[in-house]
């Protein structure tokens, strides 16, 4: 069994009501939404005509040459989804997928790409490994970060 995460509303709080130029000057984008932006707090695509950040991240903080950041959308004042165990939020199962797998060394052991529809077996595919610890969820087209994964007990 699995779980998937979104990021934490507080981190982005203070983006919330500021200008586009206040925005800017922190190297945030505003977009507005047509649909079709996936945001990493509410895990769901914010609805057309939402106001949205495009901003910088650092989803693999681990002191390892796979530290990385990278672009993400959050949907301004997103609250925070927590999906049942062992589900997939629809802004992530709709899409193509780069899976990653890393050990508590946040060192990758194992990587494929999967359609979003068919993520779940490839997640208990790599989680059967007892040496990964966690895995992250990637748009593959553009391949912004999407969602971390833990294991669960079943």
């Amino acid at each position: 069994m699995f779980q998937i995460h979104p990021l934490s509303a507080a981190d982005f709080t203070n983006l919330n009501g500021l200008s586009d130029d206040a925005l800017a000057e922190k190297n945030v984008q505003v977009h507005i939404s047509d649909g079709g932006f996936p945001c990493r707090v509410s895990l769901a695509d914010a609805a057309e005509g939402e106001r949205v950040f495009l901003l910088n991240f650092e989803h693999q903080p681990g002191d390892t040459p796979y530290r990385s950041r990278h672009a993400i959308f959050v949907k301004e004042g997103a609250v925070e989804s927590h999906p049942e165990a062992g589900s997939i939020p629809d802004s992530i199962s709709s899409r193509l997928l780069s899976v990653r797998a890393f050990d508590a060394e946040h060192e990758m052991i194992d990587a494929d790409v999967t359609d979003g529809s068919e993520v779940s077996d490839l997640i208990s595919t790599f989680f059967a490994n007892p040496n990964v610890d966690y895995i992250h969820l990637h748009y593959a087209r553009r391949g912004c970060f999407a969602a971390k994964v833990t294991r669960v007990a079943a």
